[in-house]
């Protein structure tokens, strides 16, 4: 015999327990319902995101060595005065300056120019758009495992090819264990793992662009070149905001390939602000004056981020 199932009302709920529903208008109830539903959501999003921002802002102006002092002790605002005498947070900061010069630019200039090339209706065009999208498919830490053989001094692949496949022996270098390379060493693994997602963008960007403003240019006798000029570039004004606060978030997080491939070395040389915010939390066990750095960070990050976005409204 079949079972006909009824739909569910709040009527149902109301016979079976009265109490609970009485005095409460129909649209209160379907109010109640939905924050029901959200509040799971509301728990988490407080957990993980809105307490533990509060409570490292809170630390930001305590001592605290979370593995021996039972208690953060308040001192004020010394942890920020602290980072201006600081030669190993100011070496850092001076290291994500320059990376941030050197990743920033390249990866806005390589990925709009790569986007370009990919946006045309020719063959093959698919397999080079996965191609340049598969490293970033690549987890980050094996990337850097990868490039630090690759670019290692004795047996590395980059110096094996140089010297032994191509005659150019003379552009051997200790990539990754000489000052003046071993940023720029990291820059280049980074446009390799991070390339992909820019160029995605700014390929979405491109395929948004409506056709007719080109076949009105075209009429108009207007070329390529021109048509790059005052169509394309203009009206990816948007997609400058987006591809830009991303590239500055990256550029100022860095963590990973520095830490896997050199450690922060040779010296300070590629010791970046997150990694020295990382050391001083889990190394060194100084949760207040990691908690501080990390919040400048957050600023630095707000400041660069509301500029990009000031400079494309207005451009």
């Amino acid at each position: 015999m079949d079972v006909v199932k009824r739909p569910y009302n709040s009527a149902s709920l109301e016979k079976v327990s009265p109490s609970l529903f009485s005095g409460i208008p129909m649209r209160k109830r379907r109010e109640l319902g939905g924050m029901l539903f959200l509040l799971p959501g509301f728990i988490f999003i407080f957990l993980f995101m809105i307490f533990p921002v509060f409570r490292s802002l809170y630390l930001s102006f305590t001592e605290y060595n979370f593995a021996f002092d039972p208690k953060p002790v308040f001192v004020g605002l010394d942890n920020y005065r602290n980072v201006f005498s600081d030669r190993y947070f100011l070496a850092s900061f001076k290291n994500t300056v320059v990376y941030s010069l050197l990743f920033f630019p390249s990866i806005m200039l390589l990925s709009l120019t790569i986007a370009l090339l990919l946006n045309r209706e020719l063959r093959g065009t698919g397999f080079f758009r996965t191609s340049v999208f598969l490293p970033v498919v690549v987890p980050i830490s094996l990337s850097g495992i990868v490039f630090q053989w690759i670019l290692n001094d004795n047996f590395g692949l980059m110096n094996f090819v140089l010297r032994d496949v191509l005659p150019l022996g003379f552009l051997t270098q200790d990539w990754l264990a000489d000052p003046n390379w071993a940023m720029l060493s990291i820059v280049g693994v980074s446009l390799w793992k991070f390339l992909g997602i820019e160029v995605i963008l700014f390929l979405a960007g491109l395929q948004a662009i409506p056709k007719d403003l080109y076949e009105a240019a075209k009429v108009d006798g207007a070329n390529s070149w021109q048509s790059l000029i005052h169509i394309t570039l203009p009206n990816l004004k948007e997609t400058y905001i987006i591809t830009g606060i991303w590239a500055i978030i990256v550029s100022v997080k860095v963590f990973e390939l520095p830490f896997i491939m050199t450690q922060g070395g040779p010296g300070t040389s590629t010791l970046v602000l997150y990694q020295y915010m990382w050391n001083t939390a889990f190394m060194f066990y100084d949760m207040g004056y990691a908690s501080a750095i990390g919040f400048i960070m957050g600023i630095i990050i707000l400041l660069l981020a509301f500029l990009n976005l000031r400079i494309n409204k207005e451009s």
